[in-house]
């Protein structure tokens, strides 16, 4: 691994974050280290154009459900890590986040604009279990009467239930879960640190039963693997049982992460490797730094 971008910036530039530490995880985060960090600020304007939300939230950096196929994955070389392992294991946590949301919400320029959670790395992955930030974000934004979103692949949610309960009643939440597929050798595959799919529909459900508007996103739909009419109709099935509000669906797009998918595809189905050379062809290059545009390239569709 590369030293850290944040600690060896040239002259003129400025770090991302001050006073990292590291922690080396144990018992239930073994394999994972956390990089505890404090960060400069926390809540981000979202690239123009992007619908349903205007700014963001991200209190961590790195992904542990190393879904293979994830667009955030460059941002992790920004800091000198790369996207592949390091991403999955090295996890950024801004520790004084909860902190600097209740810092910049109190701000008389602050207008309450609704603000989503998991639009670049999980809020709740495995470290949320271990450090809480997320948690403590909801609580704030609650007592600000603040509307808020959260993308997740984790029933982990349902540990702040009652909290997000009691945010809906203040102002608009939802809570949407990423469901590609249904298919257990799919899911193992290509999301290997997620919770079971199934037990993301039933978060689905137990939210719509306390009146938080909860609905499904497939995303992404992977050609040729997680994709074909059989699954996709699975995953409809489960969401309207479930009561989802929505079932969305997003296209795979691989920027930034075009040679990464593709080594994983090679082992995985090589079969369909001459497929995606049409499908994605290589394009020039992009800079990704220190913030990562969102997917916004989305096709809805009612629960029927």
């Amino acid at each position: 691994m590369s030293e850290f971008r944040w600690s060896h910036l040239s002259s003129g530039q400025e770090s991302l974050f001050d006073s990292p530490r590291r922690v080396v995880g144990r018992g239930a985060y073994r394999g994972l280290t956390f990089h505890e960090v404090e960060a400069r600020s926390i809540i981000n304007p979202a690239p123009p154009g992007t619908p349903w939300f205007d700014f963001t939230i991200n209190a961590y950096r790195g992904c542990s459900h190393a879904c293979v196929y994830c667009f955030a994955r460059p941002t992790h070389e920004y800091l000198g890590f790369n996207m592949g392992e390091d991403f999955e294991t090295q996890i950024v946590v801004k520790i004084n986040a909860v902190g600097l949301v209740r810092a910049e919400t109190k701000a008389r320029r602050w207008s309450a604009d609704p603000i989503a959670m998991g639009t670049n790395t999980d809020p709740y992955q495995a470290a949320e279990g271990k450090y809480r930030l997320t948690q403590g974000i909801i609580r704030v934004l609650t007592e600000r009467s603040n509307p808020f979103s959260i993308l997740t692949k984790s029933p982990l949610v349902l540990r702040d239930l009652d909290l997000i309960v009691e945010a809906s009643r203040r102002a608009k939440v939802r809570v949407d879960f990423s469901i590609p597929t249904l298919d257990e050798d799919v899911w193992r595959r290509t999301e290997p640190g997620t919770a079971h799919p199934r037990k993301r529909i039933e978060a689905v459900a137990r939210l719509n039963e306390a009146g938080v508007r909860s609905g499904v996103m497939m995303a992404p739909l992977i050609p040729g693997i997680s994709d074909p009419p059989e699954q996709t109709a699975a995953v409809r099935k489960a969401a309207r049982e479930a009561g989802a509000e929505s079932c969305r669906e997003v296209r795979l797009h691989l920027r930034g992460v075009r040679e990464h998918f593709l080594g994983w595809l090679e082992s995985d189905s090589p079969e369909l490797i001459d497929r995606y050379q049409a499908l994605y062809p290589r394009r020039r290059p992009v800079s990704i730094r220190a913030s990562t545009a969102n997917d916004s390239t989305q096709l809805s569709f009612n629960v029927t």
